[in-house]
């Protein structure tokens, strides 16, 4: 794939004597939304914090952009500011107004002025409905307030790609769609993104691709018309049955 912007290549990792990763390789082009889901434990997580180093991997290779993540000479800080990421738990600081969480690292990483950083964390926040809260601090919102600052901040640096890791599974149900709808939003944009979900009506919405892990593996990488009209895999099979009868 040519315009590839996120490559694995059989990349494998072990905590210790526990292999967490086997083999995985998947491709993922410019403009692409891929959804990755699996059992809790099947190493989803681990695979895109691979992608932007905040996990070390012993075997294969990721690039992204044209960089290699594991590479000796690769400046992982400048890589991270160009690939946002959405954490479960919002990872804001808590000390900080929901505008200077927006402004601090546009001014550090990327030497915006205060000015200019200020005005592009208004647009963010205006884009994802939190204008209104800016001078607020984060626990004075709900979690899914929270949540689309996080998405906010991360998109203040301009991302090439964003990853997403359950970025819903930590709020109240009826806060999961006010984040999901701007991350349609998002896809909608054409922004590459690699989402770690079981929002099954998400995946069916936005995503061009679905990959099905489990036990550390890759068992599944195909459309998602092919994923939830008849997976090949057995296992995919039954994690479907499961998580679409609710």
């Amino acid at each position: 794939m040519p315009d590839a912007m996120i490559s694995i290549r059989n990349l494998s990792k072990w905590y210790g004597a526990f292999q967490v990763l086997t083999d995985c390789s998947t491709q993922i082009a410019k403009g692409e939304v891929v959804v990755v889901c699996g059992p809790s434990g099947s190493g989803k997580s681990t695979l895109i914090k691979c992608v932007n180093g905040l996990e070390a991997f012993q075997k294969g290779e990721v690039v992204v952009d044209g960089i290699s993540v594991g590479g000796p000479k690769t400046d992982l800080p400048k890589l991270r500011s160009r690939v946002g990421m959405v954490f479960q738990h919002f990872e804001l600081f808590p000390h900080m107004s929901v505008i200077r969480n927006l402004t601090l690292a546009q001014e550090k990483v990327l030497h915006r002025s205060p000015k200019d950083a200020n005005e592009k964390g208004m647009k963010l926040l205006e884009r994802v409905g939190l204008a209104a809260h800016s001078g607020k601090f984060p626990a004075q919102l709900s979690g899914g307030q929270q949540q689309r600052v996080a998405i906010a901040r991360a998109l203040s640096m301009d991302p090439i790609a964003m990853l997403f890791d359950e970025p819903t599974s930590a709020l109240d149900p009826e806060m999961i769609n006010e984040v999901l709808d701007v991350m349609v939003a998002l896809a909608k944009d054409g922004m590459t993104m690699m989402v770690v979900t079981h929002e099954m009506g998400f995946a069916r919405k936005v995503a061009h691709r679905v990959i099905f892990m489990d036990q550390g593996q890759i068992v599944e990488d195909c459309s998602k018309d092919e994923f939830f009209g008849k997976p090949r895999s057995e296992r995919a099979q039954l994690f479907l049955s499961k998580i679409l009868q609710h």
